[in-house]
């Protein structure tokens, strides 16, 4: 090999190492930056979780008083709380999340991270981080803005929803779109089952996104307001079959609602929950006939009494 050849080798090889050196100085700096991630359901807590996974620095955490649940309405922390607690982080849990907007801003953090917080953040805390608060929302805006976009969805009976990452205003769910992310939904999903798929997918998806986002690589575009959904705050009456419906459209609300509001119907003056079913052409043992089709009661529970199938219900009830 000539000096020529030689010396070009070396040069390329100090440029390389110089490259690394400054992505890991990069990296090391964005995780020394000081985070505060607000959220409260399940969908939130993987997030947090891989955060510091990836060696994030979460400066406090703040999530919703604890509450009663369960039919001995016991008070219990929510999933990011109980998290948080096992990570050994600052927790607040106000009412009002404006009641600690001076504690926020004592803290100085760089990034402000929400999932599934149920709070209008107000302009005062959002002007506060450097870089923003960031918001991850479960579907692909500005479709399925508000509270309920995963029961949305499969009600709705979509085959695909998604992840939006983006930066927010005091608007609910109306911000520049950072990035998003499409999921295909499995014809079995329920909320449940299609939250944890969000939950995990939405927590590798923020460490992908998010060091380009704080290196400036990445440019926030506005939602397309012509576009624009909106989902609502469900209830308990939310759950009552309207048996004139078709049995597809019943099967997709038996899986929208589980476990909350859950799918239920009278008989003989008593509630029972239909807790899984699916349409079906033909009569059979355990189906109830709808406005089109027949609905096949897999699972129910009467008030009062644990689970059954369709088919153990019918035997002890006269139709």
């Amino acid at each position: 090999m000539n000096v020529q050849g030689l010396t070009l080798r070396v040069v390329t090889f100090c440029q390389r190492q110089k490259v690394t050196l400054v992505g890991r100085t990069l990296i090391q700096q964005l995780r020394i930056m000081k985070i505060i991630f607000i959220g409260t359901s399940q969908f939130a807590a993987p997030i947090l979780e891989n955060l510091i996974k990836n060696d994030y620095l979460i400066e406090a955490v703040i999530t919703a008083p604890d509450k009663p649940a369960g039919r001995k309405q016991e008070i219990t922390p929510l999933p990011v709380k109980e998290s948080a607690t096992k990570l050994k982080l600052k927790i607040f849990q106000p009412e009002k999340i404006s009641a600690i907007s001076q504690k926020i801003s004592i803290l100085k953090p760089d990034l402000i991270i929400l999932a599934s917080y149920g709070q209008i953040i107000p302009k005062n805390i959002l002007a506060i981080p450097k870089f923003g608060c960031l918001n991850l929302h479960p579907s692909l805006l500005p479709k399925y803005r508000g509270p309920s976009p995963i029961q949305t969805a499969i009600l709705n009976g979509d085959q695909f929803t998604g992840l939006t990452i983006m930066l927010m205003d005091e608007k609910i769910d109306r911000g520049p779109i950072i990035a998003q992310k499409k999921i295909t939904l499995a014809p079995e999903d329920n909320s449940q089952t299609l939250e944890r798929k969000l939950a995990q997918a939405a927590a590798n998806f923020l460490i992908e996104i998010l060091p380009q986002y704080l290196q400036g690589k990445i440019k926030p575009q506005p939602q397309d307001e012509r576009q624009v959904s909106y989902t609502k705050i469900l209830t308990r009456q939310d759950g009552q079959i309207d048996w004139n419906k078709s049995a597809k459209e019943i099967a997709r609300m038996v899986r929208a609602f589980y476990p909350w509001p859950g799918a239920w119907t009278n008989f003989n003056g008593k509630r029972v929950k239909i807790l899984k079913a699916k349409a079906v052409e033909k009569k059979q043992e355990a189906t109830r006939p709808t406005n089109q089709g027949f609905l096949l009661l897999e699972i129910v529970q009467p008030a009062g009494k644990k689970q059954m199938t369709g088919e153990e219900f019918f035997r002890g009830h006269r139709i």
